[in-house]
């Protein structure tokens, strides 16, 4: 059984009947929408056309919002409606980045995540969803696609039909009849100034502004929803945050176990890097839920298929290392534990902590793969990427710690990690950036990333203080000049920061309806 809505845009007449009683239906308050109406006008006065598409949740055969949900709040039923669960939503807007469609919001009452649900609790009493019993046009079928005799599986099979962003391969479920390809394609009709009775969401018309190369026949929207970015400065600062966590142990380690100790640095330095920083990345990521109160949900009610679980038990792998290094440390400083015995134990977790920052520093490139949305975020390349930068923001934290302090053998080894990192670093962004990208949505924010509002940031920020400090590095990678190799280390740092908030908000620019 697969239910399903097929829209009919040949006799839709716009009347926003089917918004009206499905914000009635589900008290959704003032604002949001389960389901709305997108107008695009198109042509040159006076002859002008006016295209309508109703949008809403396509309730996918392979739904990305249900595998990224880390609580099961939301699931797919038997009878294939993609429902929610609020009462076990932690509010990470996780779903809303896998879900191509801007189909989720956050509910502003409840601060749980959202969405149409094919009225299921009329559907159980064998009644049809609200917004079909309100259609004046009979312009909304419901039904189940499976069954051969039903009136939506002969209207689909006997006319052409069309889905929404189908290279994303979702198999969504809701398919229109008689639909201007232009009213489906987020980036074929941009904005132009304002919509008919409001202003449009500021993201929505700076992306206008910066990106409208598939504009055809004068076509511009003249009627959406706001669709805000989900995750902002607390996300990025996490991602950096982390990078300084997992990359300072995990090169510490490897340095240990080839026998090189960076004059001292990592027995104690090291771990407290690697456990301050993932304790302010767990702070990072609480602060960012809507419902931080329900945070271990992700712990006593997980969902195997979401990385935000694996995520969260890779750092905390990662804490549990960091933290006995440390540990050992203070207790050989009190006389607790003697040299040898911790040798042993710091050699142990040295092993142990090569592949525990890996984890900490990559899991983001599976989670961010799952955010089927953000066509930028699911490149190859990021997994890669995220070890580079690790590597970076590791080195960097510990050569400035070794640069100010006078260490010179780790300063030489510390500053030829970072001139490493550096250029892996800067080659990963130019072929992230500068090359292909297999859809319009990648290449549109890449476009922003190149060309666009934060191409300022991307150049001067990520590009240009990452050379600086790679070249500042190699300036300390004979032992001299340790000063100016410690400034580079806290230039790796900025660089990062800004990458990271580019890298973020860039992906989120892009419309998805």
């Amino acid at each position: 059984m697969r239910y399903g809505f097929a829209i009919d845009q040949r006799t839709c007449i716009g009347c926003h009947a089917c918004t009206v009683a499905c914000k009635t239906e589900h008290q959704v308050p003032v604002g949001q929408f389960r389901t709305w109406l997108k107008y695009v006008d198109k042509g040159e006065y006076p002859a002008i056309t006016r295209e309508f598409a109703v949008l809403r949740c396509n309730h996918c055969t392979d739904a990305p919002c249900v595998r990224i949900c880390p609580t099961k709040a939301l699931f797919k039923r038997a009878d294939g409606i993609v429902d929610f669960d609020s009462d076990r939503c932690i509010g990470c807007k996780a779903c809303q980045q896998a879900c191509p469609y801007d189909a989720i919001y956050i509910d502003e009452e409840t601060h749980t995540a959202a969405k149409c649900n094919f009225c299921a609790h009329r559907v159980d009493q064998g009644l049809e969803p609200a917004c079909v019993v309100v259609c004046p046009t009979h312009s909304i079928w419901v039904g189940d696609l499976d069954d051969p005799a039903s009136g939506i599986a002969q209207l689909v099979r006997t006319n052409p039909t069309q889905v929404r962003a189908p290279e994303q391969n979702t198999g969504p479920n809701v398919m229109y009849l008689g639909a201007d390809r232009l009213t489906l394609d987020p980036l074929a009709a941009p904005v132009a100034g304002s919509y008919l009775w409001a202003e449009p969401d500021e993201v929505r018309k700076g992306f206008a502004e910066d990106y409208a190369p598939y504009a055809a026949d004068g076509a511009h929207t003249t009627l959406n929803t706001a669709h805000p970015p989900p995750w902002g400065w607390r996300v990025s600062t996490y991602l950096w945050t982390k990078g300084v966590g997992a990359g300072a142990v995990g090169v510490a380690a490897a340095a240990l176990v080839a026998g090189t100790d960076l004059d001292g640095l990592a027995w104690l330095a090291a771990p407290a890097l690697g456990l301050g920083f993932t304790a302010a990345t767990g702070v990072l990521l609480v602060w960012d839920l809507k419902r931080p109160e329900r945070f271990l949900y992700i712990f006593t009610k997980p969902n195997p298929t979401s990385w935000l679980v694996w995520g969260s038990l890779a750092l905390t792998a990662f804490a549990a290392v960091s933290g006995g290094w440390l540990a050992a440390a203070l207790a050989a400083r009190a006389t607790l534990l003697s040299p040898g015995a911790l040798a042993l134990v710091v050699r142990a977790l040295s092993w142990a902590g090569i592949p525990a920052a890996a984890a900490s520093a990559g899991y983001t490139a599976r989670l961010f793969a799952q955010a089927e949305g953000r066509d930028l975020w699911q490149s190859k390349l990021l997994l890669p990427h995220l070890l580079a930068q690790a590597a970076v923001a590791g080195s960097g934290a510990l050569l400035a710690l070794a640069g100010f302090s006078g260490r010179t053998g780790a300063v030489r080894a510390l500053s030829r990690v970072l001139a490493g990192g550096t250029a892996a670093n800067l080659g990963l962004m130019a072929s992230e950036y500068y090359g292909t990208h297999p859809t319009a949505n990648g290449e549109a924010a890449a476009h922003l990333v190149t060309h666009g509002r934060y191409a300022r940031l991307f150049k001067l920020g990520a590009v240009g203080l990452s050379t600086l400090s790679g070249a500042l590095a190699l300036a300390g990678a004979r032992g001299r000049h340790r000063r100016w190799a410690a400034v580079g280390g806290l230039a790796a740092q900025a660089a990062l920061v800004a990458y990271e908030a580019v890298f973020v908000r860039a992906a989120q620019d892009v419309p998805l309806s």
